[in-house]
């Protein structure tokens, strides 16, 4: 299926003639040390973030008693960190373009910091989500200026790819440790631990990047566009809220009905204030552009239906196998350390390939090695299925990740680099936010919990497959007339 490389982009979706001469893909050059301190300390900020992500969930149900929290509000320490998170990304991605990303960056920094000291010494309730509702907000300008900085800092082509797949490695493997990490400090130094380590390593982050990082932003200073920022923010806060709050409650409650209603025609509203501003916060042209459409569809199922499966065989191994959580842990270290190998050669996969037949790859590959998990059993060497299976989906899902990335930022302007980068990330948390209240309450609505996993692994694969289709189909390169 013929679709376009990303290793030689055009800034239009004007296609190249198909009789140009095709050149070799230029080696990738050696980075110098400053360059490597500099990727070293972009990869760590957003593994931090990746590390937020799933931390703290094996350690929900200790955390709940000891603040006294019922079962029902353990989410919230969830939801509380996904809600700024992703409904400030694409405002802050912005402010970073027009004000300076390494200040915006620095100061994400700072206030995760301070935000992970008040998580850790939480007295109450209010107190944790407190802590969690600011490294949230953190997480949205440190996700979309971090991104930028790293695009606008290695040149497109081979320089980038290799950046982008460290960091994408990273941000695999940050929300795979989170849970293996979660689980063993939990149950030896106490839940407080685990944002306790967040703050000391974003601390350590914060001391390194101001002597390494140049400002980078614009050229002009065009206006802020308020009631585009303000109907993006507060739609994407109201779909957040609602897809989150029906993993716990289903979509049957006013408050989630409302809620998401709400967030819709707040989008809707978005996309018609941004259709006549003079200086918009999203140019809707770019939107249009086919990189970035189906790119970020391809990044959005990628992390949704990920994010689902590891949920769904958390459940399987513990609730069916019966295997301890450290068991567990160790069937998601295996997919971790192969994810790891993965990213390593992602850069040369993307560099002989293209990134956009490499997204379309990984997600049918991704699809495809969920589906080998339909054969899962009660019995005990389903172990076995559900470790490979899962790893070589992960290996996949590492590709489409990278290939994605490159392919919605490849040939944008550094100008709008901040705007491109904030939508990935958005796609990302939303795609992270989405996923389990989807699908995931599918495999526990059932009287077996295994008819449920089975269920939920079948949906979730017919969906990857079918969207990386439509990917190649999206990206593919029109016929000369």
């Amino acid at each position: 299926m013929p679709i376009d490389s990303p290793t030689r982009p055009t800034p239009s979706d004007t296609p190249t003639h198909p009789e140009a001469p095709t050149s070799p893909a230029p080696a990738p050059a050696r980075m110098s040390g400053r360059a490597r301190l500099v990727l070293m300390v972009l990869c760590a900020a957003q593994f931090i973030v990746a590390l937020d992500f799933s931390i703290l969930n094996v350690a929900l149900p200790v955390m709940g008693a000891d603040l006294g929290m019922s079962q029902a509000d353990l989410q919230w320490a969830v939801t509380a960190f996904a809600l700024p998170s992703g409904g400030f990304l694409l405002l802050f991605g912005r402010i970073g373009d027009l004000y300076g990303r390494r200040k915006l960056f620095l100061a994400g920094l700072a206030l995760f910091t301070a935000a992970s000291v008040v998580a850790t010494l939480a007295w109450n309730p209010a107190a944790l989500l407190a802590g969690r509702a600011l490294q949230g907000l953190a997480a949205a300008a440190i996700v979309p200026t971090g991104m930028s900085l790293l695009t606008t800092t290695f040149a497109e082509g081979p320089e980038r790819e290799r950046a982008l797949g460290i960091s994408g490695t990273l941000l695999s493997l940050g929300f795979t440790i989170g849970m293996v990490l979660g689980g063993s400090m939990t149950d030896t130094l106490g839940w407080r631990s685990t944002m306790g380590l967040l703050a000391v390593c974003t601390l350590l982050v914060l001391v390194a990047a101001p002597g390494l990082l140049a400002e980078s932003r614009t050229p002009d200073r065009p206006r802020l566009d308020v009631p585009g920022a303000v109907t993006v923010t507060g739609g994407l806060l109201a779909v957040i809220y609602a897809l989150s709050t029906a993993g716990e409650r289903g979509f049957g409650g006013a408050d989630v009905l409302v809620t998401l209603v709400v967030g819709i025609a707040l989008l809707v509203a978005f996309v018609i204030v941004e259709s006549r501003a003079e200086q918009p916060l999203v140019s809707l042209p770019m939107l249009r552009r086919r990189t970035i459409a189906w790119g970020n569809l391809g990044g959005l199922v990628t992390f949704s239906m990920m994010s689902t499966v590891i949920f769904v065989l958390t459940l399987y191994l513990q609730e069916v196998l019966e295997l301890s959580a450290f068991q567990t842990g160790l069937v998601f270290g295996v997919q971790g350390a192969l994810s790891a190998v993965a990213g390593g050669y992602a850069p040369r996969v993307i560099g002989r390939f293209g990134a956009r037949r490499t997204l379309v790859f990984s997600l049918l590959g991704q699809g495809l090695f969920v589906a080998a998990l339909l054969g899962l059993d009660s019995g005990g060497r389903s172990v076995w299925l559900a470790t490979a299976a899962v790893s070589l989906a992960s290996m996949c899902h590492l590709g489409a990740i990278i290939s994605y990335g490159l392919t919605v930022t490849s040939g944008v302007p550094d100008e709008e680099q901040g705007l491109a980068t904030g939508l990935v990330t958005s796609t990302q948390q939303v795609g992270l936010t989405v996923g389990i209240p989807l699908l995931g309450v599918l495999a526990t609505t059932g009287s077996e919990l295994l008819p449920g996993v089975r269920l939920v692994l079948g949906v979730d694969a017919a969906i990857v497959v079918a969207a990386g289709l439509l990917v190649a189909l999206g990206l593919r390169k029109p016929a000369r007339s």
